[in-house]
């Protein structure tokens, strides 16, 4: 069982920046194949963010947020995070980091179903 504990969200002027981190703990060898960043928005749905495979670090993001925001991970401290830049208020949402234990995570970053583990949720909040 992986263990995830989200901070970093809050309240930022558009154009402004936060950091989200994602702390993981527990698991079995080889359950954290990738960590993805999603978002869920009310009245939407949860939608991909970014991701990142653990032991290369190859990122990948969404088209929405290319160019915006930053992944990256921790080996050391288990924690990645999620650098967001130049926000705007269409990234209000809730944000969640999820871990995948798919082997295949290069291809399968995009789907909810490739992540086992959730973490609770952290909101952000983008004023205009």
């Amino acid at each position: 069982q992986v263990q995830l504990v989200e901070s970093g969200g809050g309240l930022a002027q558009a154009g402004g920046s936060l950091r989200l981190s994602c702390a993981a703990s527990g698991g079995r060898r080889g359950s954290k194949q990738g960590v993805g960043w999603w978002r869920q928005a009310p009245g939407k749905e949860r939608e991909f963010v970014a991701g990142i495979k653990w032991s290369r670090g190859s990122t990948y993001y969404a088209d929405s947020v290319y160019g915006r925001f930053t992944i990256s991970r921790d080996n050391a401290e288990n924690t990645a995070y999620l650098q967001m830049n130049n926000l705007k208020p269409e990234d209000t949402a809730i944000y969640y980091c999820a871990v995948s234990g798919a082997i295949n995570y290069d291809s399968m970053y995009g789907y909810t179903g490739a992540y086992d583990y959730w973490g609770q949720g952290t909101q952000v909040t983008v004023s205009s």
